[in-house]
């Protein structure tokens, strides 16, 4: 009980984070790297006024946040309020091994839970939707990736403890806090014979302003749609998957409209009085009203056409085959 007493009064004299910098002595017991990409964790065994330095990838669009993970020994219960977990950030190395002299800012500062897993979660985004919790803590404020390494660093609040204290370890494991978005990379692909004209974009009705970004998007279905006075509008769904990004290829098309005829074998088919020598190949044809002409044996139907900019048409001559049976 004692300790606990004397840790209040430490604890409410010293603030929580500091907006300076400061220069202190700890011995760096391990390192650990945090990826968004790395699939195995690392965990460093650290003693009594030991700690840890976690740095970060550069790389880390779809990380919300790092989570340090403490594990204490049984016995850790038994020693309540006896140690601090302090937090650096804008450290003068990014890595160390033994006992450094350090200048950098506390960035947290309180006492270690009497748990036996604690877990502190640390934003390094502004919209990083992390909660303190029963369970979870979460320190005041963003730690940017660019002021990592961290140090991580546990001190006990007096001298005096028993030798059996003084042995105890506690593993730390950093991990990413890996956010639901993914991203996408569009890659137009334009006609031949009508490139870099102006389109539009829009993914789930939000223009894109500038497609030569990688889009950061949740994870699910969303719908693209293309909008040009140049090209075929289109409108498409896609999936985006967790920490992944794709390619999503624009194949930009010639509004010209298209027919598509279908038919018999035998079948002649004329295009405003003009034979179309093979109707199995897709027509290609201005807007306005146009005319068809299907000839099967003594069979002809002729019908209207009122063709539109941008749109495929399909023309078909469907014989069927009615059966009556009388009483």
């Amino acid at each position: 009980m004692r300790s606990a007493i004397v840790f209040l009064a430490v604890y409410l004299l010293i603030p929580a984070i500091e907006s300076h910098s400061e220069s202190f002595r700890a011995e760096v017991q391990g390192n650990i790297e945090i990826s968004q990409n790395r699939t195995t964790e690392t965990a460093v065994s650290i003693s009594i006024d030991g700690s840890v330095l976690i740095n970060i990838d550069a790389d880390v669009r779809f990380i919300r946040g790092v989570e340090l993970e403490i594990t204490a020994p049984q016995s850790w219960l038994s020693y309540r309020g006896a140690l601090v977990m302090m937090m650096f950030n804008s450290l003068n190395l990014k890595s160390a091994e033994g006992i450094t002299d350090f200048e950098g800012k506390r960035i947290a500062f309180e006492p270690l839970p009497s748990r036996l897993r604690i877990i502190y979660q640390i934003p390094i985004r502004a919209q990083h939707n992390l909660r303190t919790t029963t369970s979870v803590t979460v320190p005041t404020g963003v730690i940017t990736p660019d002021t990592f390494p961290i140090l991580f660093r546990l001190i006990p609040i007096e001298k005096g403890f028993p030798a059996a204290f003084e042995l105890l370890k506690f593993n730390v494991t950093a991990r990413p806090i890996i956010s639901n978005e993914g991203a996408v990379k569009l890659i137009p692909r334009f006609p031949p014979q009508l490139r870099n004209k102006p389109f539009t974009v829009l993914i789930d009705d939000n223009v894109i302003s500038n497609i030569s970004e990688e889009i950061l998007l949740r994870e699910g279905e969303h719908h693209l749609v293309i909008r040009s006075d140049d090209y075929r509008n289109e409108s498409r769904r896609f999936l985006v998957e967790r920490a992944r990004v794709i390619d999503l290829i624009i194949d930009l098309q010639d509004p010209t409209p298209i027919i598509i005829f279908e038919g018999p074998q035998n079948s002649i088919v004329y295009l405003n009085n003009v034979l179309i020598q093979d109707i199995r190949a897709p027509v290609m044809i201005e807007p306005g009203n146009h005319e068809v002409k299907f000839m099967v044996g003594d069979y002809t139907i002729i019908r209207p056409l009122n063709i539109q900019r941008g749109k495929t048409y399909r023309v078909a001559l469907e014989v069927g085959l009615t059966v009556h049976e009388d009483e």
